[in-house]
Parts: C-alpha cells; structure tokens; sequence
C-alpha cells in the first residue's frame, strides 16, 4: 500500500512501481489533520515493506511545530526512500503593487513598515510560514492575512486586498500569464524548468531563500535496508522516465529523485529550518 496524499502524483508512481516490481499496489488516501492520521498508520505499521507513506512536507516538516502531541517522530519513526518531486512557491504580487522585483520588494517594505499583506492557505500552513519566513530573512516587517485555502487567496491577491502571496507554480502561472498578477521570483535554490525566464528569490535579493512543498516514498522505520534500497532503485528509475517528467511537468511538479540517505537528509534540514522559523516567530505547539 501506498498511504496519504497527494493522490496524483501517488498513483502515477504507484501503477508503474507495481509494474515493475511485478506485484499490485494499492494507493489508500487517509486525510485528515494535516496527513498526520495517515502518517500515523504508517509509523505505527509492520517495517516489512508492503505498507509505504506517501508523504508531503505538511505532515513532516510541519505538523510538530502546531502539535506537541504528534503521534510520531518525523526523524526517527520513517526509513526515508527517495524524495519524489517538488511544488515550488512562486513569490506573486498585485498587478498595480510598486515593486517588480524581489529587492524592489524588499526596499520598499522598508521604506513602508507594515504597510505590505501577504496571503496564505491559512495559520501555519506552508505559504505562511514560508511568508514569514521570507520576513524574517529580508528584516522586513508584513502584516499576514490567512485565508481557508488558494483560491480565496489568490483573489483577494487579484483585487488588491492583499499585496503579495506565495503560492505554487500550478496555481499562480495561469494568473501570470492572463495579466492578472505579476511574477517576482521563484523559492528554488536554481531556476525551475517549469519558469526558466523567472529568477530565483536566492538570486533576486535573498540569497539561500527556498520554499514550496515536497513530497516523497517512506517506510516504516526497521524496515530491511534491502527493500528500502530496492524501492529506492526502482523509484529513481520511474522519476527519470520521459513519461513521468512530463507528467508531473503539466501538475507543476518538478521530478526529484534521491537515494535514502540523502532525502534523509534533506528531511532533517527541513525540519530543522522550520522549526528555527517557528521560534522566532513566536508559534508554539499546543
């Protein structure tokens, strides 16, 4: 089994890992407190191999820092695979909002404290963090304004209500290229195939800046290193598919094989950096 979200991508990687592993696989979405419920099944599963969590970096990255309780260590409860692909942030703005370039951005808020709104899925959510983030790196001040999911946000960002939002390449490019808003850089370390004539936050103004969610194949924690560097195998041969890279292209995804060890350590360093952010933002888990 393949369990939690996102569902796609899920079972695009599910249907050809089956194939080549010559054995059916069944992807079983469990929604619920933001992928936690489905994490925790995992977590809690036999480390034999035949029950996998399809991750994303909400219920990993994130969930501890809102919830004390978690039913499960992110570091130490998973045998990491491989990361399997990555939902950039675009950094998109109003159209009639002054600055048209991440350092006009930054000066400007400078010379306007706290007079710049930004947008997100909701408190705590990826795009609110990694708003608060860019915050904190730029010493700029922002006012954040939550909203229950993208689309709300993206037309208040549209009607002026709100200046400035992250949101992912699939949601904000159609908008981009109707007019609507307007582009100011993309949170990947190198500029994205999907956007190659945007540039990068890092090279715009903020050097190291990154954001957007991910998402990727692990097992229970014990699991026989065998099988995980199997999976892995088959898993990184699947994601370098033509098939697959276009695919995952039209979602916005980009495709980002690992070996375990190093989506393991990715992994770590995610959690590791959003965990610094939430302290010095003052969230704290209840």
């Amino acid at each position: 089994q393949l369990g939690a979200a996102p569902a796609g991508p899920a079972i695009l990687v599910a249907e050809r890992l089956g194939a080549r592993l010559g054995q059916s696989i069944v992807v079983e979405n469990r929604p619920g407190a933001g992928g936690v419920i489905g994490a925790s099944s995992v977590a809690k599963a036999a480390p034999d191999g035949h029950t996998l969590l399809f991750a994303a970096s909400p219920e990993l990255s994130i969930a501890g820092l809102t919830n004390k309780d978690l039913p499960y260590d992110p570091n130490k409860d998973f045998a990491p695979i491989s990361m399997v692909g990555q939902v950039p942030f675009i950094l998109v703005a109003n159209k009639n909002f002054p600055p048209n370039t991440v350092q006009e951005l930054i000066d400007y808020a400078k010379a306007h404290p706290g007079k710049i709104n930004f947008s997100s899925f909701g408190n705590h959510t990826s795009n609110h963090l990694g708003g608060e983030l860019f915050a904190l790196q730029a010493a700029i001040s922002m006012t954040h304004i939550p909203y229950r999911g993208s689309a709300p946000s993206l037309a208040d960002l549209v009607g002026g209500q709100v200046q400035i939002t992250f949101d992912t390449i699939t949601a904000v490019l159609p908008l981009i290229r109707a007019d609507k808003v307007k582009a100011l850089g993309v949170a990947t370390k190198e500029r994205s195939p999907l956007v190659p004539d945007l540039p990068t936050i890092s090279e715009s103004g903020l050097p190291g800046f990154t954001g957007g969610t991910w998402f990727g194949l692990l097992a229970p924690a014990g699991t026989d290193p065998a099988i995980v560097d199997k999976l892995s195998t088959e898993l990184r041969d699947i994601l370098a598919s033509p098939e697959i890279i276009e695919q995952f292209g039209s979602r916005g995804i980009q495709p980002s094989p690992s070996t375990p060890d190093a989506f393991k350590e990715f992994l770590a360093g995610e959690i590791a950096k959003w965990a610094d952010a939430a302290k010095k933002i003052g969230i704290e888990a209840k």
